[in-house]
């Protein structure tokens, strides 16, 4: 219904493309509420969200966030209208949600060349943006494997972090689940927003022998490394005991 019906309002009612952007990333986020709240009042789910306001206090962040199920995104985005998304470039083709992405105006990981001034651009605006540094969904009992994408754009771009733990009470929608698989219990999800990481403070983190090379390459690639250590162990749950529901 937003691609075929809302976006084709959109372009019919409104020329000014950060409107368009504005009104689609609203209506993402409401059609995101009334399906968490269906499903809960179904008794498919429950879910509880805790510092949702932490972001936008300061703007202009990188949303780092574990992603264990399908509906991390939904989850984020039902509370955190005005945030901005790193999208597979393939998602493009698919005909269901390509108009979506497109007057959302999402980021694509396919504009290599000119992804990191886009990403640095919108986060000089104010804009927060979202990234799941595995870049795909957590294998199940294997620990947290990052790539170094959110370590890089945070160094490049000298802007601040914001850590999110999601967690899930069962194995469901998960990359070894299908959706029609059903878990024994009713899920809760449980998604924390961890208060705002300055860039100063990761930055003086950051190796000794990194910041004392002469190399600049080899001190990018350093940092980056350092960091994306520092971002695995702050994404890796503290317990793993299954959260209750709240």
């Amino acid at each position: 219904m937003l691609s075929l019906v809302w976006c084709n309002v959109l372009l019919l009612t409104e020329a000014d493309q950060y409107r368009q952007r504005y009104k689609m990333r609203r209506a993402i986020a409401a059609s995101f509420r009334v399906f968490l709240r269906t499903a809960r009042l179904a008794g498919v789910l429950d879910y509880h969200i805790e510092g949702a306001s932490l972001p936008p206090a300061k703007q202009g962040c990188l949303i780092v966030a574990n992603h264990p199920t399908l509906i991390d995104y939904v989850l984020l985005a039902s509370v955190m209208p005005d945030i901005d998304c790193l999208v597979k470039a393939e998602l493009q083709h698919n005909p269901f949600i390509k108009g979506v992405i497109r007057a959302a105006g999402y980021l694509q990981n396919a504009q290599a060349d000119t992804l990191i001034p886009e990403i640095q651009r919108r986060l000089a605006a104010g804009n927060n943006i979202l990234l799941f540094p595995e870049g795909t969904r957590t294998h199940p009992g294997e620990p947290l494997r990052l790539l170094r994408g959110a370590a890089n754009i945070a160094l490049r771009t000298g802007c601040d972090l914001c850590v999110v733990h999601i967690r899930c009470s069962q194995s469901t929608l998960s990359k070894q689940n299908r959706w029609y698989h059903i878990p024994p219990e009713k899920p809760v999800f449980s998604v924390t927003v961890q208060p705002r990481i300055t860039n100063e403070n990761f930055i003086t983190g950051l190796n000794d022998t990194a910041k004392n090379s002469a190399d600049p390459g080899t001190i990018q690639i350093l940092n980056a490394r350092q960091l994306t250590r520092h971002l695995t162990q702050l994404l890796t749950p503290k317990n793993s005991h299954p959260v209750g529901n709240k």
